[in-house]
């Protein structure tokens, strides 16, 4: 499970295809977020997407050649469940992302720019959100996201409904 996952986000995140991770496939992410957007919050989402690519190249890049691929990503994945802090502190700047009016929450319309953006297309998230709103108030709160963050890093359960934090999974 765990591997379906990440490959997915992986091929999302590499934006030119090579099949590597670099600093621009990150850049070109937080370019096209905020085009998606329509706000001219550029240069923070830059900062946060340019952070996680700080992390993840230093955890992952074994080779030390500036590139990730997705084996470099999956051996840092495995060890994950050991280290949930970790993922905490990543899903909360991810949060402050996404939080586009900074209420504190992530709204229906904001959870579906983020996954519009990883896709690279519009994506119908209306039967997705519900699963992911755990009290079912119509939004996500931090702790909420937090834990649905967790679950798909660093959990393996196909059925946990942070397994479908970036998007239904593809077939």
């Amino acid at each position: 499970m765990q591997r379906r996952k990440i490959s997915g986000v992986f091929a999302a995140m590499d934006v030119d295809g090579d099949g590597f991770l670099q600093e621009q496939d990150f850049r070109a992410l937080a370019e096209r977020w905020s085009r998606v957007r329509g706000q001219d919050d550029g240069p923070r989402l830059t900062g946060i997407m340019l952070s996680w690519w700080t992390t993840l190249l230093a955890a992952s890049d074994r080779d030390r050649d500036d590139k990730v691929t997705l084996d470099e990503v999956l051996l840092v994945v495995d060890r994950l469940p050991d280290t949930p802090e970790a993922v905490t502190a990543t899903a909360d700047a991810m949060f402050e992302a996404i939080d586009e009016n900074g209420d504190g929450l992530i709204s229906a319309a904001e959870y579906r720019r983020l996954i519009e953006v990883w896709n690279g297309r519009p994506t119908d998230t209306d039967t997705t959100f519900p699963l992911l709103d755990s009290d079912g108030d119509g939004m996500l709160s931090r702790s909420e996201f937090a834990a649905l963050w967790l679950e798909f890093w660093a959990g393996d359960d196909a059925e946990a409904p942070g397994t479908l934090v970036f998007g239904p999974l593809a077939a």
